[in-house]
């Protein structure tokens, strides 16, 4: 691994747990804005930054969180491989968004920040 990357792993895994699924789910938003504005490089970006995310967090939370951020890991490698023929197709792009889109609500409500008093 890079030094850039051991840096961002060493900040991302300093914060709590809650935290860290609510940048998960900020990312997986950012991916559904960025499907819709046709921005494909800041797509690709953003789903590498968020497969990293989900490798440093999920050995840490509940088996069964874990199992569903392993689950949308494993989507997005996929997509990473197929890339440039999903985003040539308005109707693939379209699902990449809309399931960016619920897996963000999905893990957001995972991470509980919604729920906890100001």
């Amino acid at each position: 691994m890079n030094q850039k990357l051991d840096e961002k792993q060493t900040r991302f895994q300093s914060e709590n747990t809650s935290i860290r699924l609510g940048h998960i789910a900020s990312n997986l938003a950012r991916i559904r804005t960025f499907c819709n504005s046709a921005y494909k490089e800041a797509v690709e970006s953003v789903a590498d930054e968020t497969i990293c995310f989900i490798e440093w967090t999920a050995a840490e939370i509940e088996p069964e969180y874990a199992e569903e951020l392993v689950n949308i890991q494993v989507q997005l490698a996929r997509w990473r491989l197929t890339f440039n023929s999903i985003w040539s197709d308005d109707s693939h792009r379209r699902n990449m968004s809309e399931q960016a889109s619920a897996w963000s609500e999905q893990v957001l409500d995972m991470s509980g920040l919604l729920s906890e008093s100001i």
